[in-house]
């Protein structure tokens, strides 16, 4: 099936009781080998913070799931990618290649490292992104 790149919406569903949670966990099941960045890791913990904020969550409660996502990384069930300069370079010629998308920046970047790892898939909650992933020839499972 070959290498799927998860961006932080769809991750999200993995850990949390979303809409199309149970659909990406069907998902997840079937995939050989899964992957995130360091973009992912961030973006997933300022998610946590804003539910903490929004009093969707307990401090407790994130601190649960951080813990079982950064298990799932150490034990190699998301494989891990690092940012580089050369990414965000990308991210910024996506965006110009792609002037009728309103694609935000930190999605051009998981854009562009899942372009240069060559994931087979995409998988991503945001329209826009899928849109766009779309557009640079990616398979993508939108959730």
């Amino acid at each position: 099936m070959g290498l799927s790149y998860i961006d932080t919406s769809a991750l999200a569903k993995w850990y949390l009781p979303e809409v199309g949670s149970e659909s990406f966990a069907n998902w997840m099941q079937h995939q050989d080998e899964t992957c995130i960045s360091s973009l992912t890791t961030t973006e997933f913990r300022c998610l946590l913070a804003r539910r903490q904020r929004m009093h969707l969550l307990t401090s407790l409660q994130v601190q649960e799931i951080y813990a079982k996502f950064q298990q799932d990384c150490q034990d190699g069930h998301l494989l891990h990618y690092a940012v580089s300069d050369q990414h965000v370079l990308n991210a910024r010629l996506m965006i110009e290649s792609l002037p009728d998308i309103a694609l935000r920046t930190l999605d051009a970047l998981h854009l562009s490292i899942a372009h240069e790892i060559s994931v087979s898939v995409l998988a991503t909650a945001d329209k826009i992104m899928a849109q766009a992933a779309q557009e640079l020839e990616m398979d993508v499972v939108w959730f």
